[in-house]
């Protein structure tokens, strides 16, 4: 009788790596298909932002590149890989400035100060 309960704590031992193993299997290819869904859903004047937090709108892509316009006339060309999100919003309105009053680069353009302290 010992002997039959630990022959299924064996198994448990042996099956819960192999499960573990399954599950990140799992997880990695769905994790794979969707950015491929991503990456083939993008098109030209999509904004979007990449994964270091640049900004930019699709100006051409290829089928491992894409050039970028992260400012008036400057282009720049990237891997598809590293475009994280499209942009959902303004980043003026999204951005760090928003949420904490500091001064906004059109402000600063303008010269004035946006930030609590300017008030």
């Amino acid at each position: 009788m010992g002997n039959n309960g630990n022959g299924s704590f064996s198994l448990i031992i042996l099956l819960l790596p192999l499960l573990l193993i399954g599950w990140l299997f799992w997880t990695s290819s769905k994790r794979q298909k969707q950015m491929r869904n991503f990456s083939q859903s993008l098109s030209v004047g999509d904004e979007i932002v990449m994964s270091s937090g640049i900004f930019g709108t699709i100006r051409h892509l290829d089928d491992t590149s894409a050039w970028l316009e992260i400012g008036e006339g400057m282009t720049i060309r990237v891997d598809r890989r590293a475009i994280a999100m499209k942009q959902a919003e303004s980043p003026a309105a999204t951005g760090p400035a928003a949420a904490t009053g500091t001064t906004t680069p059109s402000a600063i353009d303008e010269g004035r100060d946006d930030s609590p302290r300017g008030q």
